[in-house]
């Protein structure tokens, strides 16, 4: 079977079924997320909030089998991503997903924070430095394959303290700050580099531009986490996802009019780290400004999440999901 053979046949499908499909759950494990921080900032009650996660859950088990039958089936396709200068960072959206979903559970289940949060942080641990070998291996890059969603890899290191604290893996949460921290610092100065001085991102990778949104925002959570207040350092990072989200918003318009694909999923993370920030900040100096900003961007998130999941719906109706690209 070649890469472009029967269309609508079952392996074929299975083949393109791609590692992408895990930001979805990034995406609803944030609103979740994002949703417990209003209720806790506004008396909600937690209806909202534990139905997102039961929602992101379910999703997670669902494309992870997805992706474990893929593994089994069609291994040269798996291998064929991780060498793939794009999709080979949005591997470590599995482990990402495990760490939200950790993060979720914390309030309600500690046991089942900890089950899921041990698996996902030495997996998140692995795929950084497998990731980071492959960068600067025998693998030659071009300017061109560079694009936010290299942040996925490392920078995502700085969502283990958010849950790793409260269950008490203080140092370990300093050691995986410190690396995102780290490469968020080396990473933003290449891809504003290639931003502006080489081509424009193409069409499929434009909605990637909001995960510029993510590593200040959820670093301010995890940073609140560790040092327990709202340091110079903590408002530097919460006004820097401002900064970023700002500039995103600014370029939405035209982001949405594209066509759809999977990566599209990378709107919606982002929106609800921004949005938990705020609630944070807010609860923790008394700010009502932050509050209203946490509302506003709540509304957002919800209104992305829905476009997504109504966008999704029609691809896997119409037949636009697991094809070649």
């Amino acid at each position: 079977m070649t890469y472009t053979a029967a269309r609508g046949a079952p392996h074929s499908r299975l083949e393109h079924y791609p590692v992408t499909f895990f930001a979805s759950v990034m995406g609803i494990a944030g609103l979740s997320l994002a949703l417990h921080a209003a209720e806790n900032a506004l008396g909600w009650g937690g209806v909202a909030s534990n139905a997102a996660f039961g929602v992101a859950s379910l999703l997670f088990v669902v494309v992870a089998l997805g992706y474990a039958l893929k593994a089994v089936r069609c291994p040269r396709a798996v291998a064929a991503e991780w060498h793939h200068p794009v999709r080979l960072s949005f591997f470590p959206a599995i482990s990402i997903s495990l760490l939200l979903l950790a993060t979720c559970s914390l309030a309600g289940n500690e046991t089942m924070a900890h089950m899921l949060w041990l698996p996902g942080m030495v997996l998140q641990g692995v795929l950084t430095i497998a990731v980071i070998t492959g960068w600067i291996g025998a693998r030659s890059f071009l300017a061109g394959h560079l694009n936010p969603a290299w942040f996925i890899p490392a920078v995502g290191n700085v969502i283990v303290p958010v849950a790793g604290v409260p269950l008490g893996y203080v140092e370990l949460s300093w050691y995986f700050m410190s690396v995102g921290l780290i490469f968020w610092i080396v990473l933003m100065t290449l891809v504003i580099n290639r931003l502006i001085f080489h081509d424009p991102l193409p069409g499929r990778l434009q909605p990637t531009l909001v995960i510029l949104i993510a590593p200040p925002a959820v670093a301010f959570v995890a940073w609140f986490r560790l040092v327990g207040e709202v340091d110079a350092f903590a408002r530097l990072l919460l006004n820097g996802a401002y900064l970023f989200t700002l500039v995103v918003a600014v370029q939405l318009p035209r982001i949405v009019r594209l066509p759809f694909a999977m990566s599209f999923w990378a709107l919606s993370f982002p929106f609800a780290a921004v949005t938990i920030a705020s609630f944070l900040y807010a609860e923790s100096v008394g700010s009502v400004v932050h509050r209203v900003m946490g509302i506003g961007l709540l509304l957002v998130l919800i209104i992305v999440v829905a476009a997504l999941v109504f966008r999704t719906l029609r691809a896997i109706r119409t037949g636009e999901l697991c094809v070649p690209e």
